[in-house]
């Protein structure tokens, strides 16, 4: 394996620098020290509670007013949250005995896989169960980023084409298809682009219009032969398969793989407006929700139907705003294609024949493009907010490569990662495998020496900048916005989560006291969960406030 080295310096910190052979050497010696408890501090977090008067209180009600102001203010009683209780270990020694100390009084069943390094100063500070395999939940995204960011680099773009089968006549006709071709984008949705969830398919319209089409005399061939043909990837759950998490698998996607049924009131006593959003000519829309007057409630049930149209039923008061109930799109190819239909509508093109999936003849020829954004802002939107979508189709964009040599599949995407791991990373065979690229199936697993490996690499990688940005920040960020708040971890841990029924899991980076940067794995399976989020955050605040003397 290539010795790489560590940057001189770092966003977080300044670090040493050392190679990446010298660090994967420490991780693999066995180190131990004696514990030393004597001089660590438990840091508490005293919350400050702002008092409610009874005036405050009861101001809604004029009635009460007068006895209110009569009254002494009184306090709310408040139930404090309990504080985490991190240590700040002195020494190395000390760091291991407080982490073995947390590990085993808080939770109560289950199994945890832990792994620390100085990235530094290339040592192992603790580890437990390092070598054994694990579920990793959404901590699998960061492998993921790492083959994507590998194979392509952070300003890689992908592309949504729109091509024509058939010669362009001067009066705008196309004698034969429209073909609108998938590259496999996660991001062709209102995310990364102003306007409603129509705009990505306005947008390629607009660009079929510029051309001159007008009428296609043929059909709308979806192409989504980028990807295999399996939508939902092996081990994920029947129970997941109806939640916006799990969404289909397609390398022609809009707008995530969801749908948003939207009622609003009509005419009083008259029937609501109900609509999809996006728009698509491929799927059917039912609706009996009813107006009622004077009232801002209401309730509404969609369901997809067996005929594959969306039924909606119920009610909409008057005075209410519009209520949205979103679905899992169950074929993304056609829905695409369906909203891409629509939008042709608006700027006046009809299409005379029908939507069919297909791959794209060789001879067709290029209208327009819609390019992704950068990969990095990508990696940083699943990354930051655990979308499974992204990394779904991210995992399989890489198994296809810059020339589309192979299928994007979950197994080449697992071939390629497992190469990656053994001849660039220095991961042993067998302590990772990826049934996914998101973390939510079943079948996943990894070992904490692996991650530490793969974050090890991944820090002293050309795309380091784009990883550690794509990470969210305790205290501050995403989905560690709430966690690890007022202590020593704030501003400074950044990390990626796990977390499904029977995972809790966290790893990535964090700077200790004296400025040493950490590469951290924690991995929890089992049904204490609650728990076991506790005490992963206090070892990274324990981490944050860790120095050697």
């Amino acid at each position: 394996m290539k010795a790489c080295h560590l940057c001189a310096a770092r966003p977080l910190a300044r670090v040493a620098s050392f190679s990446l052979a010298a660090i994967l050497a420490g991780i693999a010696a066995s180190e131990s020290w004696a514990g030393d408890l004597d001089h660590h501090r438990t840091a508490m977090v005293a919350v400050a509670v702002a008092p409610v008067t009874a005036t405050e209180a009861t101001a809604i009600d004029p009635r009460q007013r007068a006895r209110a102001s009569r009254r002494r203010p009184r306090r709310r009683a408040v139930v404090a949250t309990p504080a985490i209780r991190y240590t700040s270990p002195r020494s190395a020694g000390a760091l291991e005995s407080d982490l073995a100390s947390m590990l085993s009084t808080k939770v109560r069943r289950g199994r945890w896989g832990v792994m620390v390094v100085s990235l530094t100063r290339g040592d192992t500070l603790y580890r437990v169960n390092a070598e054994e395999t694990f579920q990793p939940a959404s901590t699998m995204k960061l492998f993921t980023a790492a083959i994507a960011l590998e194979r392509f680099g952070p300003e890689y773009q992908l592309s949504t084409d729109v091509l024509r089968d058939g010669p362009l006549a001067l009066d705008g006709t196309v004698e034969g298809n429209l073909v609108l071709r998938g590259d496999g984008d996660p991001a062709l949705s209102n995310r990364f682009l102003r306007g409603d969830a129509d705009a990505p398919m306005e947008l390629l319209a607009r660009f079929v219009s510029g051309a001159g089409v007008r009428r296609v005399r043929g059909d709308l061939i979806a192409d989504a032969s980028a990807f295999e043909e399996r939508l939902v990837p092996e081990g994920w759950l029947p129970r997941y398969l109806q939640s916006g998490y799990a969404a289909r698998v397609s390398a022609l996607s809009l707008n995530e793989n969801l749908v948003s049924v939207v009622a609003s009131p009509g005419v009083s006593k008259g029937p609501a407006i109900v609509v999809l959003e996006p728009s698509s000519s491929t799927i059917p829309l039912r609706s009996t929700v009813r107006t009622v007057a004077g009232s801002s409630g209401g309730k509404v049930t969609v369901r997809h139907a067996l005929d594959g149209s969306v039924e909606a039923r119920g009610w909409i008061g008057s005075r209410s705003g519009s209520r949205a109930y979103l679905l899992v799109v169950e074929d993304p190819a056609r829905f695409t294609a369906g909203a891409f239909r629509a939008a042709l509508a608006t700027q006046g093109i009809t299409v005379d024949g029908e939507i069919r999936l297909a791959p794209t003849p060789a001879s067709a020829v290029k209208l327009g493009s819609l390019p992704s954004p950068p990969l990095a802002r990508m990696i940083a939107a699943m990354n930051r907010e655990s979308i499974n979508h992204y990394a779904e189709l991210l995992f399989r964009d890489a198994a296809r490569g810059r020339q589309r040599t192979a299928q994007g599949s979950a197994a080449n995407g697992n071939a390629l990662l497992q190469q990656f791991l053994g001849d660039q990373v220095g991961v042993a065979p067998g302590d990772v495998y990826a049934a996914d690229g998101s973390g939510l199936s079943t079948l996943d697993r990894i070992t904490p020496r692996a991650m530490i490996h793969l974050l090890a690499f991944a820090h002293a990688a050309p795309w380091s900048s784009a990883f550690h940005a794509s990470l969210p920040v305790a205290g501050e960020s995403e989905l560690l916005r709430h966690r690890m708040r007022f202590t020593p971890a704030q501003g400074n841990l950044h990390a990626k989560t796990g977390t499904t029924n029977s995972v809790i899991s966290l790893a990535g980076y964090v700077t200790a006291q004296d400025g040493e940067v950490l590469a951290f794995s924690f991995i929890y399976n089992g049904t204490d969960r609650g728990n076991a989020k506790e005490t992963i955050d206090a070892m990274g605040a324990t981490l944050a406030s860790f120095v050697r003397q």
